[in-house]
């Protein structure tokens, strides 16, 4: 796999930090999440890693985290700015004993600037960035699309090829970095192409007014017969040509610059004659850009991600992704395919990596430094 034989540590946290460790887990990363003695609730990307249970309030468990750093190739700091720096684990302290520690900072606002110390969330972040004002329509307030924006796109997907961005300019200094990795941030750079685009013809009106935000009958979707919906995309004219063919309507009177609210109210007159079932059969031989909008979960199941293997059901019976890009001769193994680890399952065997004997591994855990399922046995 790409990434093995890389090291990593995550510090535990919500969302964001656990999907970036994923990412790096799913191609071949070793990555261990630095857990509270107690277990976390909401933790559901732990597959495919290993747990280590410490109590950051005493000396020993930050000693602990020191060492395990001190021979690993990434951190994942999940904390708010500064955080780890008052316990004698920040970049500073790390890069010191290990010169390649590659020190990567998730946070809402970024590591400085006038919110750095601000408690936030997605929606916080996505609408700092500019992003969340292109989700609206008319006078409507804007809709959050979930926490899909900052925490995974702004947030773990950019840290993730931070890290990947620095472990290569490692090979060729010799030397880690530390990685400032603002959600908020990242979101705006994702979002590059919609700033830089916004004086073209068909995205230079208000929110909810363009051709690619539902302004245009063509590019929007639309509720079924049986209450399913189905997505139209169809920009070009040859596609838009299909769209009519398909719903059998006149293109000389329902022309692509048509009065665009008469288009929509026939539009969706019309994609409430048939269930979603039957305009799949009629735009699947067509080239309109027509699509269903397929339920997350059902994702396994449409046709299209069937032929690729797209999906996975989980240990939870859940419908889950296979990671993504595939590559040809490292490909990448889904971790969430693997059990998850219980608390404190690696524990002592960690403990033991870094030389610890089992006398100190046994008053770690006496004095509540750290948490293990089981106790030494060697």
């Amino acid at each position: 796999m790409a990434l093995r034989g890389v090291k990593v540590v995550e510090m535990i946290g919500l969302a964001p930090g656990p999907v970036c460790g994923t990412i790096l887990a799913d191609f071949g990363a070793t990555v261990t999440v630095i857990h509270k003695l107690q277990p976390a609730p909401f933790d559901v990307m732990c597959n495919g890693k290993k747990m280590l249970s410490v109590n950051l309030k005493s000396k020993e468990g930050v000693e602990v985290v020191r060492k395990l750093c001190s021979s690993s190739d990434v951190l994942i700091d999940t904390y708010r700015p500064g955080v780890l720096d008052k316990i004698g684990l920040g970049p500073e302290t790390l890069m010191k004993e290990n010169k390649q520690l590659i020190y990567s900072r998730i946070s809402g606002y970024g590591q400085d600037g006038y919110y750095r110390n601000n408690p936030g969330h997605d929606i916080n972040y996505a609408s700092i960035s500019g992003i969340l004002s292109m989700f609206r329509r008319g006078d409507q307030p804007p809709v959050a699309p979930m926490n899909i924006l900052a925490d995974f796109a702004g947030g773990s997907f950019l840290t993730a090829l931070g890290i990947v961005i620095a472990l290569y300019e490692r090979t060729i200094s010799g030397k880690g970095q530390v990685i400032d990795a603002s959600m908020t941030e990242g979101l705006a750079y994702v979002g590059n192409w919609l700033f830089r685009a916004r004086s073209l013809p068909f995205l230079d009106q208000e929110p909810g007014k363009n051709v690619l935000d539902g302004g245009m009958s063509f590019y929007r979707t639309y509720k079924t017969k049986d209450g399913y919906f189905m997505a139209v995309g169809s920009l070009e004219p040859q596609f838009y040509m299909n769209l009519l063919k398909g719903l059998e309507l006149s293109e000389d009177i329902y022309h692509q610059l048509a009065d665009q609210d008469m288009c929509n109210r026939k539009f969706e007159e019309v994609f409430l004659t048939k269930t979603q079932e039957e305009w799949i059969e009629i735009f699947d031989q067509l080239e309109a850009c027509v699509t269903p909008v397929v339920n997350f979960n059902e994702a396994n199941r449409n046709k299209c991600n069937a032929s690729k293997n797209s999906f996975y059901i989980d240990h939870n019976n859940l419908v889950a992704p296979e990671p993504a890009p595939k590559l040809s001769r490292t490909p990448p193994n889904a971790t969430g395919k693997k059990l998850p680890p219980k608390h404190g399952e690696h524990t002592i065997e960690i403990l033991y990596g870094l030389g610890y004997n089992k006398s100190e591994i046994d008053e770690l855990i006496n004095k509540g430094c750290v948490y293990a399922l089981k106790k030494s046995n060697l």
